[in-house]
């Protein structure tokens, strides 16, 4: 393996690590509000904890959810010279949240920590993402069809507004999303999705 491999390696291992944090879980085991796997969704994302009534608990998910995502491109662009290590960085962190080793791979679904790692990687994109997410929270109320929105476009965002490779990127970490709003896009189908803030059946 050459040495540009293996600081790659190196990247995407310590990435994945930083990603695998899980501050929804540990934050609210803090609070004294028990283990949010158990409440709502069972998600340890920042909607699930805004379901425990605690705002700032859930700003606080959503603000180290997403700082993970861009701490890892960030420290990624310092270690390496090229482009390649920045984008191998933030989906790395991405796939450590979907599937945290601590937690025997059961992660979150990785909204918060997609629009971290774009901020940091191409902000142009990243900007873009987080107010196609508030335009479509606002119209539609829903916070899984604003993340489908947001996520869903950024491979164009990133093709229109920085590079194909970023788009080629994009690809894998929207289809994820994707993938694990699965029981979400139904709901929304069906029209019983919940409403920003209210309840949602354990899944």
């Amino acid at each position: 393996m050459t040495g540009g491999a293996l600081l790659w390696a190196a990247i995407a291992a310590g990435a994945y690590l930083l990603g695998a944090v899980p501050f929804g879980l540990i934050l609210t085991k803090l609070a004294g509000l028990g283990d949010i796997r158990t409440i709502g969704s069972g998600n340890i994302g920042a909607t699930n904890v805004l379901r425990t009534g605690r705002k700032g608990l859930a700003v606080a998910t959503l603000l180290l959810d997403g700082g993970k995502g861009a701490a890892a491109v960030l420290l990624a662009r310092w270690l390496a010279a090229d482009e390649l290590g920045p984008l191998i960085a933030g989906v790395s962190a991405f796939l450590g949240h979907l599937f945290p080793v601590w937690l025997r791979f059961k992660g979150g679904k990785g909204v918060a920590t997609a629009l971290g790692l774009w901020l940091a990687l191409a902000w142009p994109v990243g900007v873009s993402a987080c107010l196609l997410w508030l335009l479509t929270a606002v119209i539609g109320r829903r916070s899984s069809l604003a993340a489908l929105v947001a996520i869903g476009l950024t491979p164009f965002l990133a093709l229109g507004l920085v590079t194909p490779a970023a788009a080629l990127a994009a690809l894998p970490v929207s289809a994820l999303v994707f993938w694990r709003h699965q029981d979400n896009i139904r709901r929304l189908l069906a029209g019983t999705e919940p409403k920003i803030g209210k309840s949602q059946p354990k899944t």
